[in-house]
C-alpha cells in the first residue's frame, strides 16, 4: 500500500504514469539481466566443479610422487635439489566484464618457452618420482589459476545476482504496486471532482433556467396588467 501522500492533480497523475512506464521497463530489463547472470553463473559453477576435480586429482598425484621421491632420497639431497627454482613465472591480473561484473583474469608468462625448463637440479642424485612430481605441479598451474578465476567469478556473480534479485522484487512488489495504487487513487479523486463540477454546473444551469422562467412570467403578468388598465 502506498504510504506517500500525493496531490491529486492531473500533472501528478501524468508524472506517476511516466514513472510506472519506467518502472515496468526497468523491471523487465532487470529480470533479463538476472536470467543472463544466472546462466553465466551456472556455466561457471559447472566449470568450477570440473576444474576442482582435475586440480585436486593432479595435486594428489604430485603429492604421491613427492612422497615416493622423499622415501628414496635423503632430506639433504631433496632440500638441495629444490633450493633454487630454475623457471621464472610472471603473473598479470586483469578483468573482463560480464553483465557489469568485473571478473578477474590471470595470465602467466615464463622466462623461457621450453616446457621442460622446470627442473632446477641434476638427474644424477634425484629420483624419477621427483621429476614426475615437479612436472605434474607445473602442468596443473594453468588449471589452478583458471580455478581461481572461476571461483572468484562465481562469488562476484552470486553477489550481483542477489542484488539484482532484490531490485526486481522491490520493483515488482513495492514500487509498481504502490504507483498503480496512487494512479488509481488520483484517478478516482479526479473523476469524483469532475462529477462534482458537472453536478454544480447542472445545478447552476437549473437555477438560471428557473430564474429566467420566473422573469418571463413576471413580464407576462406586467403586460397583462398594462392591457387591463388600458
Amino acid at each position: 500500500m502506498a504510504s506517500t501522500y500525493v496531490i491529486p492533480t492531473r500533472m501528478e497523475l501524468t508524472r506517476l504514469k511516466r514513472k510506472l512506464v519506467t518502472a515496468r521497463r526497468g523491471h523487465k530489463l532487470l529480470k533479463d539481466k538476472r536470467d543472463e547472470l544466472m546462466r553465466q553463473f551456472l556455466e561457471l559453477v559447472r566449470e568450477n566443479r570440473r576444474l576442482r576435480e582435475e586440480v585436486e586429482a593432479a595435486i594428489n598425484a604430485a603429492n604421491k610422487n613427492f612422497v615416493l621421491a622423499r622415501s628414496s632420497m635423503s632430506d639433504e639431497i631433496l632440500n638441495t635439489a629444490l633450493m633454487a627454482p630454475k623457471q621464472e613465472i610472471r603473473l598479470e591480473a586483469s578483468t573482463r566484464n560480464v553483465m557489469s561484473v568485473d571478473i578477474p583474469v590471470f595470465e602467466t608468462q615464463t622466462r623461457t618457452t621450453d616446457p621442460n625448463d622446470i627442473y632446477c637440479y641434476g638427474y644424477a642424485f634425484t629420483s624419477a618420482d621427483l621429476d614426475d612430481s615437479v612436472k605434474r605441479l607445473a602442468d596443473v598451474l594453468p588449471d589452478l589459476l583458471r580455478l581461481a578465476e572461476v571461483e572468484k567469478g562465481c562469488q562476484l556473480l552470486a553477489d550481483e545476482i542477489e542484488e539484482t534479485r532484490r531490485r526486481v522484487n522491490a520493483l515488482e512488489h513495492v514500487t509498481i504496486p504502490d504507483t498503480e495504487e496512487m494512479i488509481h487513487s488520483i484517478s478516482m479523486k479526479l473523476d469524483e471532482a469532475e462529477r462534482s463540477s458537472q453536478v454544480r454546473l447542472m445545478k447552476v444551469k437549473d437555477m438560471m433556467l428557473e430564474k429566467e422562467h420566473h422573469y418571463g412570467e413576471k413580464l407576462i403578468e406586467r403586460a397583462a396588467e398594462a392591457g387591463a388598465n388600458a
